[in-house]
């Protein structure tokens, strides 16, 4: 049984609808390097965890039917943390599904809140944590490079890497 997992963070198609309030912009190059991320934990047994973020008094999105990214190289064997907080680990099955687990890869979307969270509480939990950093999206690089900055200067056990380091 494997020790690792990758965990993909709200990869939902919400981020990326021009009509929608919460759209970040064009991330197709970050999309492009999460599917090789992802096919890269899969090959070598990983176990892949979705989070999907539901907000259940929502009216027009995160509620009811979100979708992940369609670009994105999910498959059905993944599993799948439907969340209704900023934290993965709050109110779900998350913790059961990592039972056993020592390492957690981590990327997803918006660094600053989820992702960030899901770092903290991992931290807590005391799992190796690794951030793919150019597979984890802000709304500003200014953010993105702060939440980073911050992580580390007060939890450096936490490796942030770039996809290409981590794959090498």
């Amino acid at each position: 049984m494997t020790q690792t997992a990758l965990v993909l963070i709200d990869f939902q198609e919400e981020w990326t609808n021009p009509q929608s309030e919460y759209y970040i912009g064009d991330i197709q190059e970050v999309i492009a390097k999460v599917n090789y991320l992802i096919d890269h934990c899969r090959t070598r047994g990983y176990k892949i965890i979705f989070t999907k973020h539901r907000e259940i008094d929502a009216l027009d999105y995160f509620w009811p039917e979100t979708k992940f990214i369609p670009l994105l190289n999910g498959e059905e064997t993944d599993t799948i943390i439907i969340k209704n907080k900023i934290s993965p680990f709050y109110n779900t099955s998350l913790e059961k599904e990592l039972d056993g687990i020592k390492h957690v890869i981590v990327c997803g979307i918006l660094t600053n809140l989820c992702v960030r969270s899901f770092i903290q509480d991992a931290y807590d939990r005391e799992f190796k944590i690794t951030v793919i950093k150019d597979c984890c999206v802000a709304h500003t690089e200014e953010i993105q490079e702060f939440t980073f900055y911050d992580l580390a200067q007060t939890r450096e056990e936490i490796d942030f890497t770039d996809l290409r380091e981590f794959v090498e």
